[in-house]
């Protein structure tokens, strides 16, 4: 890793930028981005899939208790939103590195609606199957240590005041 931020720094001061330009104000937070973007391709993939199902998990409970009900049915545009935002925030998170869990659920919420409309508009709006109550906690358990290692990450490198 050395070595590649080495090469880096070297061809953007050839480029006429200064190291300052391309580490930012917060060393720490650049480090540990660069980190996150080179680590090896299977622990990315898991982590982003078992963040995807951290925050799919939380919106099945959210949408559950906002209705008040034990169960929540799915139709065929909830499908066709939910594979969007899973795919979109896969890619981009495998393809650009970390945006935030903000920035990459916007993104994927942009394409989500496109599919959505689409979905109503070939497929309609009939219902394919429920989801207990039970599935959300099922769902936010694989990705609730690297939402934690995430939130403590972002601690450890916050400026101090």
């Amino acid at each position: 890793m050395l070595e590649e931020l080495s090469v880096h720094l070297e061809e953007a001061v050839a480029a006429g930028r200064t190291p300052q330009d391309v580490v930012g104000g917060d060393v720490k937070e650049f480090a540990a981005s660069w980190a996150r973007a080179r680590a090896p391709f299977p622990r990315r993939l898991l982590r982003t899939a078992a963040m995807v199902c951290f925050v799919i998990g939380w919106l099945i409970l959210v949408m559950c208790l906002l209705r008040w009900t034990t169960e929540r049915v799915v139709s065929v545009d909830d499908v066709a939103f939910w594979a969007v935002v899973a795919v979109v925030t896969v890619v981009w998170e495998l393809r650009r590195g970390g945006l935030g869990i903000g920035g990459n659920l916007a993104v994927a919420l942009v394409a989500g609606s496109a599919a959505v409309l689409l979905s109503r508009w070939l497929g309609g709006d009939g219902t394919l199957f429920t989801l207990p109550l039970w599935v959300a906690p099922v769902l936010i358990l694989p990705g609730l240590p690297y939402a934690v290692a995430e939130m403590r990450g972002r601690r450890r490198t916050a400026p101090r005041r």
